[in-house]
């Protein structure tokens, strides 16, 4: 009995480990797909809106007043859709996270939410090891998450999020100053996203901490073991 015991906890385990291979395998996917239809946007529809802006513009001195006026705005439409499309293509998978890696894309999330959402958003990281494309991916992630909610559902005016390596973890911090809620009555079908991080988080042996009370703001952890090649590096 003992043995078939050990038999099935040896075949459980090994299918959660196919389980957490796989679903790191579509969120890959996934993340492939958000940079191509990023780039497509920024590459493709944002040269051509660019191109058109132009091109519209030239035509303006040789138009009288009446026409001219509604000329320009088509140019100021034009623009506004470029800058739309822009900012879609950032947020589907922006640049700066590929081309220079997580602490500079962290800096700009920071920044584009404090400006659009008018909150101040505060950054502190520590230092860090070294982190492969999976786990910048993952934190930014979650940290974008994260911050959105608050946006969207906290009212708050200050968000604090702090990122540091220690005993072996990767540690994201995300805590606001907004009304609060109350966690165990909260429900995965309520549009902030902790569902979703929770199960992104567990694919790479992670968990998600949540402490809040109606009125004292939320304070959101996200702690991740660090792989033994990172933790050493």
């Amino acid at each position: 009995m003992r043995d078939q015991y050990r038999q099935l906890l040896l075949r459980l385990e090994a299918n959660e480990r196919e389980f957490r291979r796989l679903g790191r395998s579509v969120w890959r996917v996934q993340e492939d797909e958000r940079r191509r239809l990023a780039r497509e946007l920024h590459d493709g529809i944002g040269q051509n809106l660019t191109a058109l802006k132009h091109r519209l513009a030239q035509l303006g001195d040789a138009l009288p007043p009446a026409q001219r006026a509604r000329l320009e705005a088509a140019i100021a439409l034009c623009a506004d859709t470029l800058e739309d499309t822009r900012e879609l293509s950032r947020l589907l998978r922006p640049p700066i996270l590929d081309d220079l890696g997580l602490e500079p894309a962290l800096r700009w999330l920071a920044r584009s939410q404090s400006e659009a959402a008018g909150m101040q958003v505060a950054l502190e990281i520590g230092e860090l090891p070294a982190l492969d494309g999976d786990l910048q991916t993952l934190v930014f992630r979650v940290a974008q998450e994260a911050i959105n909610n608050v946006a969207k559902h906290a009212g708050a005016q200050q968000v604090l999020v702090r990122l540091v390596a220690r005993g072996g973890l990767l540690q994201l911090q995300v805590a606001d100053d907004g009304r609060g809620y109350d966690p165990q009555r909260a429900s995965y079908s309520d549009g902030s996203g902790l569902a979703g991080m929770r199960e992104r988080l567990r694919l790479y042996d992670g968990r998600l901490e949540i402490h809040s009370a109606p009125g004292e703001g939320t304070r959101l952890r996200a702690v991740l073991p660090l792989p033994a090649v990172a933790e050493g590096a």
